[in-house]
């Protein structure tokens, strides 16, 4: 046991050594906006405040509960800043945990150890998602310990090693929610093995107890359960909709089939094929791609051959987190099921047993394949620091705004850049860096117009991909396809920094849907709807031309039912020109008496007296614009 513990000690090692200097990636940028805030309230890092998509967002109601941003604030202390290499050489640990877990079960459930636990190390979201800071492993370790303690306890009644196991199931409770899938599971194992065993019932009410006490302690002091947030979350953004159940289910079943290597599910369980030539036909009407059809039908041969035949405990515990999966989430991303690889790699080496040399090949393929696409995933974060890197001299001279999330809002944030927001005018002089992948968001350039400065392409040479602008992968989430990756050569994402120039407005008066609107939007207003209209905000600048003679300056807008307004004025270069207010909602135009203005170009702006914000929008919502100008017909 000491020298198989070793070995695997020793090949986490190899596994994480050559990543250490992982760029951030994904979701790390949030985790580590909570590990700051935790810095000056470290009761409640989940209380981070940030732009989110263009919008300030809080994340109290983050789906993950603080423990991961408590670990990331304890190292954010102790290093004094965000460095790559000692961030990622610490989270190791997580690593160490969730292997050495898994090999003392491979040792009580399985005849091939060594051989179990190396399937686990290779399954490919714990190779890829173990090199991010985000919470899946720390997750997964203390999941992993808690089966592990648990089984042991249980077996040997032992009290000291059942404590252990409750204090691994409260920490995997601080890391994620679905850890509440761990009371049935662990149930399971008492009702099979030690079911008159008072202390390990008793030690099940953990996780509960431990994320209820949270819920409770956060309404105290703050006044809201993050629970209680987050449900409004998914129902504002229709989270839990119908159809991202399905694609969420779809994905996962995907995925299920890259748990181990796909050719040993196959080999497995090859008396059940005719499940998987049905299920075959199943994916080819959802994904015509043979990648996803033949994975489909993998995994829904994995998920049938789990439930026919004797329940024992690894089959429910697989099937149990895959039933809380397909409930709980929405995006259908690879991660999500790393809780399930153990029991697929016991159970599949149980199966081939008599088979070693098929496990030994299904383990280096599978390896070979989780470390191709490690490196392309490294390759893809470290093309958005190489770009930040490259900005670093124009950051320091000009102001730069971010528009994109993940490892390049980061880095650019790291550099001085500014997260760009919705209704935001960018001015003359100031940098854009957007990402066409990222989620960027249109923007004005507040009376000047966009040139480019540099280009960068990211595409790693390897055909894999895990998400990008060529891929119909659902390795992050489902709602960018269905494959759990994809193959392509195609770029994964193209930056751009843009300089804005300044120019001179060209209309006198400016329609909203017009094609010169951008330009000559200095500030206040939002993204165009519907081509027709845009919302205000509480104060509205627009960039006009000068008309060769006097004339009215007029702006005509509508008086939405929902938004409080009444009061509205028009101001032309700082002076009030007429000011008015309405009863009742409706469309008005207001109309100056008529003016000239000192310059070729003019300031014009609109304001009302009231905002609003609208349930899950972040905006400051004033009126909806039609146009603004002078009217000189």
């Amino acid at each position: 046991m000491k020298r198989g513990a070793w070995i695997v000690l020793g090949l986490v090692l190899l596994l994480r050594l050559p990543f250490l200097y992982q760029a951030i990636q994904g979701d790390d940028v949030y985790y580590l906006a909570g590990a700051q805030h935790a810095q000056i309230d470290p009761l409640h890092p989940n209380h981070a405040r940030y732009v989110f998509l263009g919008k300030v967002v809080d994340m109290q109601g983050h789906p993950h509960p603080p423990l991961n941003a408590w670990t990331l604030g304890a190292l954010l202390a102790l290093f004094g800043d965000v460095r790559e290499v000692p961030f990622h050489a610490a989270y190791i640990l997580f690593s160490a945990v969730a292997a050495l877990a898994m090999y003392s079960l491979a040792v009580r459930f399985s005849s091939r150890p060594m051989l179990a636990t190396l399937l686990f190390l290779a399954t490919p979201a714990f190779v890829v998602n173990g090199n991010s800071l985000e919470s899946d492993l720390p997750l997964l370790a203390f999941w992993m310990a808690s089966v592990a303690l648990f089984v042991a306890a249980a077996d040997r009644r032992s009290l000291k090693l059942l404590s252990a196991a409750g204090l691994a199931l409260a920490l995997a409770a601080m890391a994620a929610y679905q850890t509440l899938a761990l009371v049935p599971i662990l149930a399971v194992y008492l009702w099979l093995d030690r079911r008159r065993w008072r202390a390990g019932w008793v030690a099940l009410l953990v996780p509960p107890l431990a994320l209820a006490a949270w819920q409770l302690w956060e309404r105290v002091s703050t006044g809201a359960m993050p629970a209680a947030v987050l449900a409004g979350f998914f129902k504002t953004y229709d989270l839990q909709s119908l159809a991202n159940k399905l694609r969420n289910a779809a994905a996962l079943i995907g995925h299920a089939a890259w748990l181990v290597f796909p050719g040993l599910i196959l080999a497995a369980f090859r008396r059940l094929w005719p499940v998987a030539i049905a299920a075959a036909v199943v994916g080819l009407l959802l994904d015509p791609s043979p990648l996803f059809w033949a994975s489909f039908a993998t995994g829904a041969l994995l998920m049938v051959s789990l439930g026919v035949g004797r329940t024992d405990f690894l089959r429910a515990w697989a099937l149990i987190f895959f039933a809380a999966a397909l409930a709980l989430f929405f995006a259908g991303s690879a991660r999500y099921l790393l809780p399930m690889a153990a029991p697929v790699a016991l159970l599949v080496t149980e199966r081939l047993r008599d088979r070693p040399k098929w496990l030994a090949a299904g383990f280096a393929l599978q390896m070979a394949f989780s470390l191709a696409l490690a490196v392309v995933n490294y390759q893809h974060w470290d093309g958005y620091r190489r770009a930040a890197q490259a900005l670093a001299p124009e950051a320091a001279r000009s102001r730069v705004w971010i528009n994109g999330e993940w490892g390049l809002r980061f880095y650019l944030e790291s550099e001085g850049g500014l997260p760009l927001q919705e209704g935001q005018a960018v001015q003359p002089g100031e940098i854009v860096v957007s990402s066409d992948l990222a989620y960027p968001i249109p923007f004005t350039t507040g009376g000047g117009q966009l040139t480019r400065m540099a280009d960068w392409e990211i595409r790693p040479a390897l055909p894999l991909r895990l998400i990008a602008l060529c891929a119909r992968s659902a390795w992050s989430t489902a709602s960018l396809g269905l494959r759990p990756f994809d193959l392509s050569t195609g770029a994964i994402d193209r930056v751009r920094a843009e300089v804005v120039v300044e120019r001179q407005p060209t209309l006198e008066y400016l329609p909203m849907n017009a094609p010169e609107a951008d330009s000559q939007i200095a500030s206040g207003i939002y993204q165009l709807e519907e081509n027709r209209y845009r919302w205000t905000a509480g104060r509205a600048v627009v960039l006009l031309k000068s008309p060769a003679q006097p004339a009215p300056l007029s702006v005509t807008f509508f008086l939405s039912p929902v938004t409080p307004a009444r009061r509205v004025a028009l101001w032309l270069d700082g002076v009030l020109l007429i000011e008015r207010t309405y009863a009742a909602p409706g469309l008005y135009t207001l109309v100056s008496p008529p003016v000239l203005p000192k310059q070729p170009a003019a300031s014009a702006a609109f304001t009302v007296d009231k905002t609003f914000s609208p349930p899950g929008d972040q905006r400051v919502l004033g009126v909806i614009l039609s146009g603004i100008g002078f009217r000189t017909d």
